[in-house]
């Protein structure tokens, strides 16, 4: 069964920076894609950022230029490098993952880490 455990969260002040990070209990190389979602107070799921397993990148509005998306293979994790960050970047933060085997699609997500942007 895969797990993914995110870690990094916490309050930071406007302007401020976070990395965050999803440990995966197996290699990061049997998922299609990885990515991040965030869910605020009150409001929806919504995709932040994603990679692929051919490294390709791509970001939602709200995160383009301020955010990266990176991995480690050797450590199955992949990281969330967020700076300039704004109070309406607080939210809880989710890791999550697709497989792809003989055709059939399985996502999996951890349990998220706080992320509070406040002075």
């Amino acid at each position: 069964q895969v797990q993914l455990v995110e870690s990094g969260g916490g309050l930071v002040q406007p302007g401020g920076s976070l990395r965050l990070s999803c440990a995966a209990s197996g290699s990061i190389f049997s998922f299609n894609a990885m990515g991040w979602y965030r869910q605020a107070p009150g409001k929806q799921r919504e995709w932040v950022a994603a990679i692929t397993l051919g490294g390709s990148t791509n970001y939602a509005d709200s995160a383009k230029g301020r955010f990266t998306i990176s991995r480690d293979y050797s450590k199955s994790t992949v990281y969330l490098q967020m700076n300039s960050l704004k109070p309406e970047d607080t939210a809880v933060y989710y890791c999550n993952a697709d497989q792809v085997r003989l055709g059939v699609l399985k996502t999996y997500w951890g349990p998220g880490t706080q992320v509070t942007v406040s002075s």
